[in-house]
């Protein structure tokens, strides 16, 4: 259509709703209207759902991951604690050339199992060398120096890091005066 020199521009759902000016019965612009506005459809929908998803499960993973770590080193705390009370009991132990404490008597100790309020229950290792020059462990006990190994470690450990290695110390005493 032309008015003057300008050009009027006819909405294509005009154009295909009428033949010679007449309108065509059920040809409206508004179903035009509604093809244009197209929102997301399923398929992206759906994407984007398990996008997020692989995103929190990411999240709830490294939850998970730092509750465990930290529940273990809960556990490695209260074993150092046992193995501190342990090594304790040793060094105040008499060792002098009349008087040999039976903690202090050598060889491999029965093992103790320490059970604390919340139910974790550690295995104590004691061993007392009383030559730690020579191999193995020896049982004598006119010798002047003693060394004493505490290990300490959880009696049922669930896998990961607090199986791998128990808290361990040595010390030695010499004979006193």
């Amino acid at each position: 259509m032309q008015i003057g020199t300008k050009k009027l521009r006819v909405p294509a759902c005009v154009r295909r709703s009428t033949i010679l000016g007449f309108r065509l019965p059920g040809a409206s612009c508004e179903k035009a209207r509604r093809d244009a506005e197209k929102g997301f459809s399923l398929i992206e929908v759906v994407l984007a759902l398990v996008v997020l998803l692989v995103a929190l499960l990411g999240v709830f993973l490294a939850f998970t991951w730092a509750i465990i770590y930290n529940a273990g080193n809960n556990s490695r705390s209260q074993a150092l604690a046992i193995m501190q009370q342990q090594v304790e009991k040793m060094r105040s132990g008499k060792f002098t050339p009349t008087v040999i404490d039976s903690a202090l008597s050598g060889g491999v100790q029965p093992v103790k199992t320490v059970i604390l309020p919340n139910n974790n229950r550690f295995r104590v290792n004691i061993v007392v060398d009383d030559d730690p020059f020579a191999a193995g462990v020896q049982v004598d006990n006119t010798t002047t120096v003693k060394e004493v190994t505490v290990a300490v470690s959880l009696d049922r450990p669930t896998p990961g890091w607090q199986a791998s290695v128990p808290a361990v110390v040595i010390l030695r005493r010499v004979r006193a005066n």
